[in-house]
């Protein structure tokens, strides 16, 4: 049955550990949220994922790797080629990298003394930014949870495979409404901290009570799609997404 392949572990170590594998991810997890028009990008709580965090992006390619083309650390970093140009010069120019020939078009960067510490100076800030973020969309699932027992809900579903659907798994320790699962159909994933992932809503073997968005890449999409399948009344999302009441003209 599914309800017992998605029992909720419920140690404190369990939260940690997960909390730990989302820091742990590369810094531009994000980034490909940031080629989307989605309206949760907008929102304060991303503002510092900017400037920053491209030069510790590129620090941290270069350090792990230093001979490659300019095109490579773009689409590591998820970022345009001309933009890589840009922040390359920048931190050359600013003593955090060195920069010498190498066969076929590739160049050898390496960090200085001084990019190694502008490159632990970006992570301890990057970390706590992280932090900062994990613990308001902790609380703001927890809330959501909240008002989901308020509606007498007692199972609900994520929508949206991401690092939100991580932290609102830790949000449900402290609640005993049960997530059932998570739908998203374009997830390469069978399972997410615990959670079966089902392609479609009509797959789900159990009924449930409500949806609870979870997307990243298309917030505003999904959360309008739950709308329009079950109703306002059925589906809640936090704040730090953004997502409008009315769809945004293409």
């Amino acid at each position: 049955m599914l309800l017992q392949s998605v029992n909720r572990p419920g140690s404190e170590a369990w939260s940690t550990k997960i909390f730990v594998q989302i820091l742990n991810k590369p810094v531009f997890i994000l980034n490909y949220v940031m080629s989307q028009p989605v309206s949760w990008m907008s929102h304060p709580v991303h503002r510092y994922e900017s400037k920053d965090e491209i030069v510790l992006g590129l620090l941290e390619s270069v350090e792990r790797r230093g001979v490659q083309t300019q095109r490579s650390i773009a689409i590591e970093l998820g970022i345009a080629l001309g933009l890589t140009n840009a922040y390359l010069k920048r931190c050359i120019n600013k003593g955090f990298l060195k920069v010498g020939d190498a066969p076929a078009r590739r160049y050898a960067y390496y960090l200085t003394p001084k990019g190694f510490a502008e490159k632990s100076r970006l992570t301890v800030k990057y970390f706590s930014h992280s932090f900062s973020l994990f613990r308001r969309a902790r609380a703001e699932y927890v809330q959501i949870l909240r008002s989901a027992r308020e509606r007498n809900w007692r199972s609900v579903v994520f929508a949206g495979v991401s690092d939100l659907a991580e932290i609102a798994r830790i949000a449900s320790l402290e609640s005993d409404v049960e997530i059932v699962g998570v739908v998203d159909a374009d997830a390469p994933l069978q399972s997410i901290v615990g959670l079966i992932v089902f392609q479609d809503f009509d797959d789900i073997p159990v009924e449930f009570d409500g949806v609870i968005v979870t997307d990243l890449r298309s917030a505003h999409e999904t959360y309008h799609a739950a709308i329009k399948r079950f109703g306002a009344g059925q589906v809640l999302a936090p704040e730090l997404l953004g997502v409008l009441t009315k769809p945004r003209a293409r």
